[in-house]
């Protein structure tokens, strides 16, 4: 069953629930009134019938009942035009008007609640019935006492036919049918505008949702924030803002995959064809027998660059997927930073760069050894490679429970959108540069930034274009490092 006509039902069930639920109650706060006014106006005719149809006499210390037949024969002829009867009694068992009066069937019950000096309401009855010109009416009556000295002397039973009251009960019964009918008219359309318009908005969020599963994510949705539907609709475009955040990120992602693999095609296609025309040389000995060893040489240097290439995306692949496991240990940073300035020396003389040094004779490291020699060195080469006829600087100090270590160089800098991106794989500071000088693959600085993660530790980068950059590193001690993964 569609949700609309559950919705519908829903709504109709309430209405017609609750428009049942106040009829009955209705019609049974309404009878009750009915008898209730019935049984004090017949209690008025008593009092009327006691007061002006009956005088107390006493004589010979005897107390008697007089009664005005004239009064009472006027009475009862005016009340029998409106269904109105009424009996009196002195005892349970004697009536003294009218004089052929049917006994009435007064209970022990009833004549006790009469001695204590109650009224006595009876509903109608099979057996309370004035049969007048063959017929039988059903009669609803009330019981009166009347009291002197303190001693019950007359009773008055006054009983009214109920068919007015019936036909008045009738007459609200049938406006009530008609009420309750035009109320399940009313409740069908209300319970349909009430459903259409919850179906309504709960079908714009699956048209919303088709949009989004076919593509567009250019989709919005108004919330006013007044119920759990405009919540979920506001959760909605939350969430197309995110899938739309992630397809370009994954299509950011995707150029830059692209365009790494055109640069590593690149750049492995010249050392390909530099080794593959060497070999060809050595092959049909077309190279000088002088020339051979310089020709060994180039291709060793070639197949380093290839290898490098290879590394570098094999330990970014493993670092992202967590495939590497840290051994850190505490070791003097000095001693690792004045090989790495040894081993780059060469790449600094040809780039006319000259690295200065501002370090403590010792200065204890908690790292993985190879790591931060990985960290160190590819953060300076990077500095060389994008530096020329400049000045590397490296310094290194001890902070607050952490080693911090500086790498500035005086290069061609880097833009604000620059920054931003320099920690993505693939990319590249300069990508117009495609020679080996500014980087082979983009890799080295996500890798940097992955390793320094995995260190607890943290990476900031201050740089202006044409002003050079400073890399500053900052590797908590073993305690802190400690406290950080726990």
């Amino acid at each position: 069953m569609k949700l609309l006509y559950q919705q519908m039902l829903a709504f109709f069930a309430v209405i017609i629930t609750l428009v049942l639920v106040f009829g009955a109650l209705f019609l049974n706060f309404t009878s009750d009134m009915v008898y209730k006014n019935t049984w004090t106006q017949l209690e008025g005719y008593s009092d009327s019938l006691m007061s002006e149809s009956m005088v107390l006499k006493t004589a010979d210390s005897k107390t008697e009942f007089n009664l005005n037949l004239n009064n009472l024969r006027n009475a009862e002829s005016i009340l029998k035009t409106q269904n109105v009867r009424f009996t009196i009694y002195t005892k349970k068992s004697k009536i003294i008007y009218p004089y052929n009066a049917v006994q009435d069937n007064i209970t022990k019950e009833q004549w006790a609640q009469l001695e204590k000096g109650e009224v006595v309401h009876r509903t109608p009855h099979a057996n309370r019935q004035l049969k007048t010109d063959m017929k039988a009416i059903s009669m609803t009556d009330i019981l009166k006492p009347y009291f002197y000295n303190g001693k019950l002397y007359a009773v008055i039973s006054v009983g009214a036919s109920v068919s007015n009251i019936q036909a008045n009960m009738n007459q609200m019964t049938r406006n009530l049918v008609i009420a309750f009918i035009v109320s399940v008219i009313a409740g069908i359309i209300l319970s349909y505008l009430l459903a259409r318009y919850s179906v309504s908005r709960i079908n714009r969020l699956r048209r919303a949702t088709r949009m989004v599963a076919d593509g567009n994510f250019d989709v919005h949705i108004e919330s006013r924030h007044r119920d759990e539907i405009d919540d979920l609709a506001q959760d909605f475009d939350g969430m197309v803002s995110s899938l739309k955040e992630s397809e370009k990120e994954i299509k950011r992602q995707e150029d830059r995959r692209r365009q790494f693999m055109a640069d590593a095609a690149h750049e492995m296609r010249t050392p390909l064809t530099t080794i593959n025309g060497l070999l060809e040389g050595l092959a049909y000995d077309a190279i000088p027998e002088e020339s051979k060893g310089k020709s060994i040489e180039l291709m060793r240097s070639e197949t380093k660059r290839l290898i490098r290439l290879v590394n570098e995306n094999l330990d970014y692949e493993k670092i992202r997927t967590n495939q590497i496991t840290l051994a850190p240990s505490t070791f003097d940073s000095v001693v690792v930073i004045n090989n790495i300035v040894e081993q780059l020396t060469k790449k600094s003389v040809e780039a006319n760069d000259q690295i200065e040094l501002s370090v403590p004779k010792s200065l204890m490291v908690f790292a993985d050894y190879d790591r931060f020699v990985q960290v160190i060195f590819n953060i300076t080469q990077n500095a060389i490679q994008f530096t020329e006829s400049g000045t590397i600087h490296i310094s290194a100090e001890r902070g607050y429970h952490e080693s911090i270590f500086r790498i500035t160089d005086s290069g061609i800098g880097m833009t604000e959108d620059q920054l931003k991106n320099i920690w993505e794989r693939y990319y590249k500071a300069d990508p117009s540069r495609k020679n080996t000088k500014y980087g082979e693959s983009g890799l080295g600085l996500s890798i940097v930034h992955q390793l320094m993660q995995l260190h607890n530790g943290k990476v900031e980068v201050v740089s202006s274009e044409g002003k050079g950059t400073t890399f500053m590193l900052t590797f908590p001690d073993q305690d802190e490092s400690l406290l950080i993964n726990n």
